[in-house]
C-alpha cells in the first residue's frame, strides 16, 4: 500500500492477502492489484475521483476470488467485498453498493459501451485494463500468466482460441479504453501489443 492510500485494519488486510493467495495464481495476484493501484493514483493526480475510497476498495477486492474457468469470480469477489467492508469498516460511511457495482462491472471487460457507465466507472475499468498498454515484455508476462492460470482447466488449443478471440475483439473496438484520460495515453500502445500477439503467436 502507498502512503496516500486509505489504510485497512490489520485483520481486513490479512484476510484480503489470504484471499489472493488462494488458489495459487500466476497473474491475478496482489502484484496485479498493486499495478492497478498505481493507475488509480495516476487518476487521483489527474482527473481525480469523486469516491476515492470506494474505488480503492473496488481495486483491492476486484480479483479477490479468482478460479480459472469459473464465470462467477467477479460476483463472488463483490460479495466478499460487501461482507468484509461491512465487518471491518461499518462506521466509515462507505458506499458498499458502489464498491459492489464497480467490481461486478469487471466481468464485462471488452463488452461495455462508453455510454453504459459513468466517468468514474470508466476510469476504474480502464485502470484494470491498463496492462494491455504495458511495454512488450511486461505484456507478454501478463499474457503468459493468464495462460498458466488456465492450463489446469482448459486444453491449450481451446484456451488459445478463446484468448485470441477476446484480444481480437478488443482490437476491433473503436475504443479499447472507455475514458478519455486512458484513451489518449494508452490506446496506441495497447493496439500495438494486441496486433503483435494476435498476428504473431496464434495462427489458426
Amino acid at each position: 500500500m502507498h502512503a496516500d492510500d486509505f489504510a485497512l485494519p490489520d485483520g481486513q488486510r490479512d484476510a484480503l492477502e489470504a484471499a489472493y493467495a488462494t488458489p495459487p495464481r500466476a497473474y491475478h495476484t496482489l502484484d496485479h492489484v498493486a499495478e492497478v493501484l498505481r493507475h488509480y493514483r495516476e487518476v487521483a493526480q489527474g482527473p481525480g475521483w469523486r469516491q476515492p475510497r470506494e474505488v480503492q476498495l473496488a481495486v483491492l477486492y476486484h480479483d479477490a476470488i479468482h478460479q480459472a474457468g469459473r464465470g462467477d469470480n467477479e460476483a463472488r469477489s463483490a460479495q466478499l467485498a460487501r461482507q468484509e467492508i461491512g465487518r471491518w469498516l461499518p462506521d466509515e460511511g462507505i458506499d458498499i453498493d458502489r464498491v459492489v457495482q464497480l467490481i461486478e462491472l469487471t466481468a464485462r471487460h471488452g463488452a461495455i459501451g462508453r455510454q453504459e457507465v459513468d466517468e468514474e466507472a470508466a476510469l476504474f475499468l480502464d485502470c484494470d485494463m491498463a496492462i494491455l498498454a504495458a511495454v512488450p515484455a511486461v505484456f507478454d508476462a501478463y499474457d503468459a500468466g493468464i495462460a498458466r492460470e488456465y492450463r489446469p482447466v482448459a486444453p491449450g488449443w481451446i484456451f488459445r482460441r478463446k484468448r485470441r478471440r477476446f484480444l481480437k475483439g478488443l482490437l476491433a473496438r473503436e475504443r479499447i479504453y472507455l475514458s478519455d484520460f486512458f484513451h489518449a495515453r494508452l490506446d496506441a500502445a495497447a493496439r500495438a501489443n494486441l496486433r503483435r500477439v494476435t498476428r504473431g503467436f496464434w495462427r489458426f
